[in-house]
């Protein structure tokens, strides 16, 4: 549904007009004095319209842009389309090892992680999306929305590392096998039968069963992920003093865990470079679906450069109006003139 209305951004902006009413209001006194004296002496009233014509113009010029001035503008409200059938959850790992970094004060992994989940969430604009972190267990930051500006400030403040903490006290604490909660504990609205688990990770896991999170999602309605593997061999964890943390090491085989859980449970692995294909694929995961209208967005669209351009028409008349005119009386004459065979006859 689209709703249209006419506003004025600067209303005040009108009281420009007012710079017309001193030179109108002396122009109606002279026309009052001079209809008197046409009247006591007796004259014809004049039947040039020409004057009419100019005091039109000299009216319309500062009218026009007082108008301008004001901004007139349509404002329509257009709801969002959002679908009934579908969700995604994006699932970002926030362990300690997503600190890591190529060199002191440089993007982390979860910076990039966040990043990329918002680029992600945007391929899919109509589905509902949540967000949840990982550790040794999947946590909650926002349920399935539909708003879009939600879900962006939401990834922004609340997915920070370790907040909150796994609940293990080890070097090594993270755990892909946690994933298997986002199909059954509440991360999706029950009637939702297309569900979408988008995850973001170095995949620095302690060992696990890839074929227990495929069971898990395979349970009806069924749950379709999608894996980025948020990391680079040469990153390390670097403490306040900006030196390396000797406990941490780049778990050269996490890209082949993350490879083997997606064969396993049905979907695919990308790596950070492959961010297109990662959002063709979750487009066509999400595929199409019934949606409803939610909410509205305004949108603004100003009138002011088109009426300031109007307020030139009156003016180009009021300037070359009248010599067009006067142009065409002396062309006049000049043919009523004798030519010069008729003087010499």
């Amino acid at each position: 549904m689209l709703a249209v209305e006419l506003v004025f951004l600067t209303p005040l902006g009108a009281l420009l007009a007012l710079g017309a009413v001193l030179p109108l209001a002396a122009f109606a006194v002279a026309e009052l004095r001079v209809d008197r004296a046409r009247r006591a002496l007796r004259l014809p009233a004049p039947r040039d319209t020409r004057r009419w014509r100019r005091i039109a113009a000299l009216t319309a010029v500062p009218v026009l842009l007082a108008l301008a001035a004001a901004q007139p503008a349509l404002r329509s409200f257009e709801g969002a389309r959002t679908r009934t059938d579908a969700e995604a959850l994006f699932v970002v790992d926030n362990s300690r090892s997503m600190g890591a970094a190529a060199a002191p004060g440089a993007q982390t992994r979860l910076a990039r992680a966040r990043a990329e989940a918002v680029r992600l969430r945007a391929a899919i604009p109509e589905v509902p999306s949540g967000i949840a972190t990982l550790t040794d267990r999947v946590v909650p930051n926002l349920l399935p929305s539909a708003d879009t500006a939600t879900f962006n400030s939401t990834m922004a403040k609340t997915v920070l590392l370790q907040r909150p903490p796994p609940l293990a006290v080890d070097v090594l604490a993270t755990t892909l096998q946690a994933l298997s909660a986002t199909a059954s504990q509440g991360f999706f609205t029950p009637r939702k039968r297309k569900r979408l688990v988008v995850v973001l990770t170095d995949a620095e896991s302690r060992p696990f069963n890839p074929s227990a999170v495929a069971r898990a999602f395979a349970r009806a309605p069924g749950v379709t992920p999608i894996f980025v593997h948020v990391w680079d061999r040469g990153e390390r964890v670097y403490g306040p003093d900006g030196k390396p943390e000797d406990a941490y090491r780049p778990d050269e085989a996490s890209g082949s865990a993350l490879e083997t859980l997606a064969a396993a449970s049905g979907g695919r692995a990308f790596a950070e470079n492959d961010l297109g294909a990662a959002a063709a694929d979750l487009r066509a995961a999400a595929g199409t679906g019934p949606t409803t209208t939610r909410g509205s967005t305004p949108k603004t669209t100003t009138l002011a450069p088109y009426v300031a351009a109007a307020a030139l028409v009156p003016l180009v008349l009021l300037l070359f109006g009248g010599r067009r005119t006067s142009l065409t009386r002396k062309r006049a004459k000049i043919r009523s003139l004798p030519s010069f065979s008729e003087l010499t006859r």
